[in-house]
């Protein structure tokens, strides 16, 4: 096989993509929030270099100040990346999810079934982890690996998502447990 002089153009793909993370991380992801006079389209900056190296990134998302997110991660519709997130590689969020400060959402944990083996030397597994669409997600939320949160919910700050959440849910605490229905229904 012999070479013609021309660059393949997922190579260039591959290149303006982690060219693009490399950007965001190093130097974008700290500049100020929109509400700030002196943000200087900033975040509209912040949203462009994710919508470029994301593996799927809808219309109109909103990255905030300091959001750590995986380029391995899909992001719906008019969604928002909160204030210093942190979104794991796996993880798929919907349409019309918003989320307060803090937020955690991971799909990846550490392996520590082995007892004659150090955690630290087992490895880690990954599960991925699903937010549904129209989700409101509190501030200092942690969503564990592999949890599926269902379409609707609501998910109080500080609360700690252990496992699936249905639909429709209003949740809180750690564990977080179902308060209630948001369309009036008692659990």
């Amino acid at each position: 096989m012999q070479y013609d002089g021309k660059i393949p153009v997922e190579l260039i793909r591959k290149f303006w993509r982690y060219g693009c993370y490399f950007l965001y991380i190093a130097f974008l992801r700290f500049t100020p929030e929109d509400y700030r006079p002196y943000s200087l389209g900033f975040p509209l900056i912040r949203s462009f270099l994710v919508s470029q190296f994301a593996e799927h990134c809808g219309k109109q998302v909103r990255v905030k100040h300091d959001a750590d997110v995986s380029p391995a991660i899909s992001i719906g519709n008019y969604s928002e990346l909160g204030t210093h997130c942190f979104i794991n590689a796996g993880v798929e969020i919907g349409d019309y999810v918003i989320m307060g400060p803090n937020v955690k959402i991971y799909s990846r944990n550490h392996r520590f079934e082995d007892t004659k083996v150090p955690i630290a030397l087992q490895g880690s597994v990954t599960k991925k982890t699903r937010i549904g669409d129209d989700i409101w997600i509190g501030a200092n939320v942690v969503i564990l690996p592999g949890v599926t949160v269902g379409s609707h919910c609501v998910i109080g700050a500080g609360a700690v998502v252990t496992k699936d959440i249905p639909a429709w849910s209003v949740v809180g605490g750690n564990p977080a447990r179902v308060i209630r229905d948001r369309r009036g229904a008692r659990p």
